[in-house]
């Protein structure tokens, strides 16, 4: 699990053939042979590494469901450290398992935010809520507005600055991961296998009625 406060931006050494190369610093300092790191927001397990750089295996379908596929030498990515008992929750939970891509449409000014508006498709977009919470290339974010076609959030000089976001710009493809909350109370509410109550399932009515 992670946390979506991004330790440091690392960049792309190779990648290919089912692995990549990441060149960083600060999350070498502890690593070890199996610890997970999050790549811009997608959980992926460390199989070499030195104090300069560490390498991990991708699966085709970890490709095929990100913006990895846009990666190439030298491009610039996000970088967090798995989770910790001793560790702040700054941002919010974060699985590292990316749910789709959406494509950046703009950043506009407002005081001394940045507004960073990004398209997405219906399926993702179902679990985007205003005031809800958001990981875009794993960076935990606080969704302003959200529409048919896309959501906006607000963004502090600070995050542009210390994140990937400041190499983004139109037409960039970025990485979504919706709060895994609400895809599991859509489950249940479905019908789909759940722990038994009185009426013989979790509904809406027995949520309801429970103060939910």
């Amino acid at each position: 699990m992670f946390t979506g406060i991004i330790e440091e931006v690392g960049q792309i050494q190779r990648i290919g053939a089912g692995q990549l190369a990441v060149a960083c610093q600060r999350v070498t300092g502890d690593v070890q042979l199996g610890d997970s790191i999050a790549v811009n927001g997608v959980c992926l397990t460390v199989t070499g590494f030195d104090k300069n750089h560490f390498t991990a295996d991708v699966m085709p379908e970890t490709i095929r469901r990100t913006e990895f596929r846009e990666l190439k030498k030298g491009s610039p990515v996000n970088l967090e450290r798995a989770l910790t008992l001793a560790s702040r929750l700054g941002g919010h939970i974060v699985s590292g398992h990316i749910d789709g891509t959406g494509e950046v449409i703009s950043f506009t000014e407002e005081g001394n935010a940045i507004l960073l508006k990004v398209a997405a498709g219906a399926d993702l977009l179902r679990y985007i809520v205003e005031k809800g919470s958001v990981a875009l290339d794993g960076i935990s974010l606080t969704v302003a507005a959200v529409t048919e076609q896309d959501f906006t959030v607000s963004l502090i000089p600070h995050t542009r600055e210390v994140t990937n976001l400041g190499s983004k710009k139109p037409g960039s493809p970025i990485n979504i991961e919706t709060d895994v909350l609400g895809k599991y109370v859509e489950k249940m509410l479905a019908g789909s296998p759940a722990p038994a109550t009185a009426s013989g399932g979790l509904t809406r009515a027995f949520l309801m009625e429970n103060g939910f």
